[in-house]
């Protein structure tokens, strides 16, 4: 009789989990879950401004790479455009020598903060 009720004990023992180790489970699972779906969307925010922060890079290299190969940068005035999301500026300073200080300025807006990204360049006068 003794051995007997052992056995069912022993069944019953072996049966599975509790409710309680299935909630802890699903707790923990939960929470991991949580902070991988939070890496992901800062992941996803931080590619998006990297992709911005090129586009406006090669926009201030064009400009400036536009303003050295033109035939005489002292006709050239300072300016302004948008591309885009972009609005990009130009100033050419004045000759020291026969050099010249260029830099472009590409400045936008993203989630209510301002970027900006400037790229300065010495060129010849004369657009050498």
């Amino acid at each position: 009789m003794k051995a007997d009720r052992q056995d069912k004990k022993r069944k019953l023992d072996t049966k599975g989990f509790t409710l309680l180790e299935v909630l802890v489970a699903i707790v923990i699972f939960a929470i991991g879950f949580l902070a991988v779906a939070s890496m992901q969307v800062s992941a996803i925010h931080g590619n998006s401004f990297g992709n911005e922060v090129t586009q406006a890079t090669f926009l201030a290299q064009d400009k400036l790479e536009e303003l050295k190969n033109s035939a005489d940068i002292t006709t050239e005035p300072n300016g302004n455009d948008t591309q885009g999301i972009f609005n990009r500026s130009w100033q050419i300073g004045p000759a020291t020598g026969n050099a010249r200080l260029v830099t472009a300025t590409v400045a936008w807006t993203q989630r209510q903060n301002n970027h900006n990204v400037v790229l300065t360049t010495i060129t010849r006068g004369n657009g050498e």
